[in-house]
């Protein structure tokens, strides 16, 4: 069974969220607008991506992707920048490996962050913020789009 690997990007702030709504994004390690979490699609995944699908927009990600976000948006503990030294005496390899790891795992190794911080996209939205995809706005399941919108927020 071929799993696959999500990036979960969170658009919307915290106003107006209910309790239940901030511990879902709390537990996809998503505490601000504008971060960004890798996540396998296990059904409990899932279910808690449809639960805050009115805040956040999902997709498979590819290994590019995920190594220009290693590279650009990587963090370890401390806030220091993850560079090819750093994974060298982590023992993770080069950056084309752990993102290969990560997406066969569907987590990230112990030493990183599980968040990544992003900046709002470059050239803003096209869509509204409030409307899901399927009726022309930016939340919810977008599928390999998703690539394209990480390109616009690194």
């Amino acid at each position: 069974m071929a799993t696959s690997t999500y990036l979960v990007i969170r658009i919307r702030g915290r106003m107006g969220n209910s309790p239940e709504v901030e511990d879902t994004l709390r537990r996809l390690n998503m505490p601000l607008k504008h971060s960004s979490s890798v996540v396998s699609d296990t059904p409990s995944n899932l279910g808690m991506l449809n639960k805050v699908a009115d805040y956040v927009t999902w997709g498979e990600v590819t290994k590019e992707s995920l190594v220009a976000l290693l590279e650009k948006r990587g963090r370890l503990p401390g806030e220091r920048r993850l560079t090819e030294e750093a994974l060298k005496t982590s023992k993770l390899g080069s950056f084309e490996e752990l993102a290969a790891r990560i997406l066969e795992t569907g987590t990230i190794p112990p030493p990183l962050k599980k968040t990544f911080r992003l900046t709002p996209p470059s050239g803003g939205y096209k869509g509204g913020i409030t409307r899901h995809v399927k009726s022309g706005g930016e939340l919810g399941y977008r599928g390999s789009a998703i690539n394209d919108l990480l390109q616009k927020m690194l």
